[in-house]
């Protein structure tokens, strides 16, 4: 960890913070908008500083996160995570989406089996209705 007056590039910081596993990957969600310094969009070479607000979408998460530190470099998760600081809203938003997504998945159940012969024929009598 360098110190505070320091700054790092933006990409080389996700991929220290553990956002992404990859600088390039980093550099690619950074490029293609997914990425926002201070409500502004960036390029992979901007400076971060301590106290800089970074809004990053990594799938279907959105993380609103505030910089506590500075790295180049990548080390354990619980080092990474004292990069920065989560705000409570974001935290809130992301795990009440992740749980609306697990219970969506919990009803859904796949077969046991794979269908047999008088199933099958179900199944594409099923097809034929919606072709037609």
């Amino acid at each position: 960890m360098t110190s505070a007056g320091d700054s790092v590039r933006l990409d080389l910081w996700l991929w220290a913070a553990r956002f992404f596993r990859t600088r390039a990957l980093a550099k690619q969600a950074i490029e293609t908008g997914k990425v926002d310094v201070g409500g502004q969009r960036a390029k992979p070479a901007r400076a971060v500083r301590v106290g800089d607000a970074l809004r990053v979408v990594r799938g279907e998460e959105v993380f609103e996160v505030e910089v506590a530190g500075v790295s180049d470099t990548r080390g354990p998760a619980r080092i990474a995570q004292g990069l920065y600081v989560e705000s409570e809203q974001s935290r809130h938003a992301r795990l009440e989406r992740l749980a609306r997504l697990r219970a969506e998945r919990a009803g859904y159940r796949p077969p046991e089996h794979r269908p047999d012969k008088r199933a099958r024929r179900l199944i594409r009598a099923l097809g034929d209705i919606d072709a037609s």
